[in-house]
């Protein structure tokens, strides 16, 4: 049951997703429904796509386990030295900085930094399928985003300050994740193995 409920966590979260860059369709969904009830349709179907995600994923972890490769060993440090910059990345998403000028859309690198980083320690079916499919997605909204000229943030603010709160909380997000979200949760230490 886990891969068929990943399976439909992707498609839902890839539909709403895909949706969203379709923009004539868009618009006229938001002048239909308007746009408070569009963006709390779109959260909705988005949450229970991604909790369909973590859900099937989990279970088909505990329950399907099918190994295609074995990555080797090495492949883990990669993995930890990427997270760093897409823990950073992530955090400029939210606060205006050089690093949201310069990286233009920050969610979409960081996803895409998280999903290959991941693909590269993963030989398993369910970590292949989920983390392929978003850095399939990641690609696709990037490239989907410049055809229609959206040049994403650009214009930093003076100062460096905000670039200083992005990287510390960055960091913060990163040590988070890695000795206390990867280690309790998914039971996977990311450090000290």
């Amino acid at each position: 049951m886990g891969f068929s409920v990943l399976i439909l966590g992707l498609l839902v979260f890839l539909v709403t997703h895909l949706f969203v860059t379709m923009r004539e369709k868009r618009a006229a969904a938001i002048e239909r429904l308007g746009l408070n009830t569009y963006r709390a349709m779109f959260t909705i179907v988005s949450l229970a796509g991604l909790a369909l995600i973590v859900w099937g994923y989990a279970d088909s972890q505990a329950h399907q386990w099918i190994q295609v490769w074995s990555p080797p060993a090495f492949m883990r440090h990669i993995t930890v030295g990427l997270m760093l910059p897409a823990t950073i990345v992530l955090v400029a998403y939210f606060l205006p900085s050089h690093v949201k000028a310069w990286t233009k859309h920050p969610l979409l690198l960081a996803v895409k930094t998280w999903a290959f980083a991941h693909l590269l320690v993963n030989g398993d079916l369910a970590s292949i399928l989920m983390f392929g499919v978003f850095l399939v997605w990641g690609v696709y909204a990037r490239i989907a985003a410049k055809k229609r000229g959206d040049m994403g943030f650009t214009t930093p603010p003076a100062g460096w300050t905000n670039d200083i709160i992005v990287v510390l909380i960055g960091i913060v997000v990163y040590l988070a994740l890695g000795y206390a979200f990867h280690p309790m949760v998914l039971h996977h230490p990311v450090f000290g193995r």
